[in-house]
C-alpha cells in the first residue's frame, strides 16, 4: 500500500513558557499543505522488516527513522500487540524521501504518523482517530496533527490540539528552501520565552492581507540573525507580492502566500 505524507507550515509560533519537563508550551497554528513524500508498506513474508529510503537524504541512522519507531509503537501497544501477534509481523517499507529534513514542515512527523494509519488499514483494525493520535504523540509532539490533516491549533509543547475554521483554497502557498539546516535545540535556546499580546486563534481569524503585521513567529528574529539567508528568502517573498511570508517552524523553509 502507498499513501503520500503530506507537510505542514506553522502560521505564527508563539513560545510562550519553559515547561519543567525540559520542552517549551507554545502556540501556533498548524496548515497542510500539497508538498509530499511516498511511503509504500508491503507486508513481509517471512515475518522480518525492512527498511529502505530514497529520494532527499535523511541524516542519522535508519533505525531512528520515525517510520520504523511507528512500527515499534504501533506492535507493542495495547490496542494492537495480541491482535497484530496472531496475523504476524513483519514489514518491508519504502520512504522516497521529498520534503527536505530539518526545514520545519514535519515531514518525519507526518512519515511517522501514515505508517501508524497504513498499519491500521493493513491489519483491518479500525482503529479510532483518537488512539491512532494517541500512538502518533508518542513519536513526536506534532505527529498527531497528521492522524487528521486539519488546521488546528496547537498549544502545551505542540501537543494539544483543537480544529480551526481556516480556508485558504482562494490562496497560493510557495515554499522556498534556503541551503541551511537550523537546529531546533539551538534554536530554542535563543528564544525568549514571553506571554504574546494576542492569541494566533483571534489573528488567522482576519483577512490574510492584514497579517504581515501582526502574526509573529517567535523563532524568526533570532534565526535570521543566525541565517540572514532566510531572513532574505522571506523578503524575496514580499518583493513577488506575497500578502504573508514567513518562517516554518523553527526552520529553514520559508512560505509565502499569494492571492490565488
Amino acid at each position: 500500500m502507498i499513501l503520500f505524507p503530506n507537510a505542514k507550515i506553522n502560521l505564527g509560533l508563539h513560545v510562550i513558557a519553559e515547561r519543567q519537563d525540559g520542552f517549551h508550551d507554545i502556540e501556533t497554528v498548524l496548515f497542510p499543505v500539497d508538498l509530499c513524500d511516498a511511503l509504500e508498506l508491503i507486508p513481509s513474508a517471512d515475518g522480518k522488516t525492512t527498511f529502505m529510503a530514497s529520494g532527499v537524504p535523511v541524516p542519522g541512522k535508519a533505525e531512528e527513522n520515525l517510520c520504523l519507531k511507528a512500527l515499534e509503537v504501533f506492535y507493542t501497544h495495547p490496542h494492537t500487540r495480541a491482535l497484530i501477534l496472531a496475523q504476524g509481523r513483519g514489514m518491508n517499507i519504502h520512504l522516497h524521501k521529498v520534503i527536505p529534513p530539518g526545514s520545519g514542515l514535519g515531514g518525519g512527523s507526518s512519515d511517522g504518523a501514515f505508517t501508524l494509519m497504513v498499519l491500521n488499514e493493513l491489519y483491518g483494525l479500525n482503529l479510532t482517530d483518537e488512539v491512532l493520535m494517541e500512538m502518533a504523540s508518542r513519536l513526536g509532539s506534532d505527529c498527531s496533527f497528521f492522524i487528521r490533516n486539519q488546521p488546528a491549533l496547537a498549544t502545551g509543547k505542540g501537543d494539544i490540539l483543537e480544529p480551526v475554521a481556516l480556508n485558504l483554497s482562494a490562496y497560493r502557498i510557495e515554499l522556498a528552501f534556503p541551503d541551511v539546516h537550523v537546529s531546533t535545540k539551538e534554536a530554542y535556546s535563543l528564544v525568549r520565552p514571553r506571554k504574546p499580546m494576542r492569541c494566533i486563534r483571534e489573528i488567522i481569524l482576519q483577512p490574510v492581507e492584514t497579517w504581515k503585521d501582526i502574526l509573529v513567529n517567535d523563532f524568526e528574529e533570532p534565526v535570521f540573525k543566525m541565517h540572514p539567508e532566510i531572513h532574505a528568502t522571506r523578503e524575496q517573498f514580499y518583493v513577488r507580492g506575497a500578502l504573508y511570508a514567513s518562517m516554518s517552524g523553527s526552520g529553514s523553509a520559508v512560505y509565502g502566500i499569494f492571492s490565488g
